[in-house]
């Protein structure tokens, strides 16, 4: 049975396995086919028959009490944005084929202040697909223009890869925010298309995938190794735009006077038409 027509095992069965016995306090006695917990353990640890912890992870029950799967949630040390998740997933949930869903368009203001920001800023959907990008974005990473996917640059791209010192990290920030995003909707025709091509193009993403972590994206400092101004640290602020249903407003900004602010202020001039460049540089009567 694939994920989307059982998304509910796929999950139990992903954070199972990441839950050592020592974990939770159980002698880890016997060889293990698979780590973390065997179903059978879940069952005994959550108050729930054997039998009827395998009916959800197969499947065959859909319907299971908020008492049993705060109980499993509590098992597998499940935090608040995967309890949340776990919950969706019992839900009735229509599944049909879908058309490609079209591409949204931001609202002329917004794209207006996109291009006034002096700071790098670009517009993403929920894919991270990049919709909309100001000059600084480019800059600070060409794989930030229109039309590229955040996570193939992530996953696929060395110079992307290389651009971030902490790689690992962003990486499963990145996947665990793209679970959290799609939710309950693994049948939507672009998401079965970038998840299958990171899947066959990236053991890393499988690995990610794999996990069912599931997380936010919160406004965070990130890292950055830029080719031409080195290494600074910048603050990534993600903002909702309002009367869109997904599109987030990504900004990356310095603390003010800080390192990052002169190096980011120097690429900022480096990029510059040489027009621009040469009005800048004039000297004033």
């Amino acid at each position: 049975m694939d994920e989307s027509a059982n998304s509910l095992g796929a999950f139990l069965r992903a954070r199972r396995e990441l839950v050592t016995p020592q974990q939770v306090g159980i002698p880890d006695a016997g060889v293990r086919r698979v780590p973390g917990l065997r179903r059978e353990e879940v069952a005994l640890l959550a108050g729930i028959s054997a039998d009827y912890y395998l009916r959800l992870e197969r499947g065959r029950d859909r319907h299971p009490s908020l008492q049993v799967l705060e109980a499993i949630a509590r098992v597998l040390q499940l935090d608040d944005d995967h309890v949340a998740h776990l919950l969706t997933l019992v839900a009735e949930v229509p599944r049909h084929r879908r058309r490609r869903p079209r591409t949204e368009t931001p609202p002329p203001g917004v794209l207006t202040l996109l291009g006034s920001l002096v700071q790098p800023a670009f517009i993403e959907d929920r894919y991270f697909d990049v919709v909309a990008a100001n000059r600084m974005a480019t800059a600070l990473s060409p794989r930030l223009a229109a039309g590229g996917n955040q996570l193939r640059a992530l996953f696929v791209d060395p110079a992307e890869q290389a651009l971030h010192p902490d790689w690992e990290r962003v990486t499963e920030c990145v996947v665990a925010n793209l679970r959290q995003a799609v939710g309950t909707d693994v049948d939507d025709p672009r998401f079965i298309e970038l998840t299958g091509e990171l899947t066959l193009a990236s053991p890393r993403f499988r690995q990610l995938w794999a996990r069912h972590e599931v997380s936010r994206q919160w406004g965070a400092p990130i890292r950055l190794d830029h080719p031409q101004v080195g290494e600074m640290t910048l603050n990534r602020e993600r903002l909702a735009i309002s009367g869109t249903d997904h599109l987030m407003l990504v900004v990356f900004h310095p603390d003010a006077g800080s390192d990052a602010a002169d190096k980011l202020a120097l690429l900022a001039s480096a990029t510059l038409p040489t027009s621009d460049r040469e009005h800048d540089t004039a000297p004033h009567p």
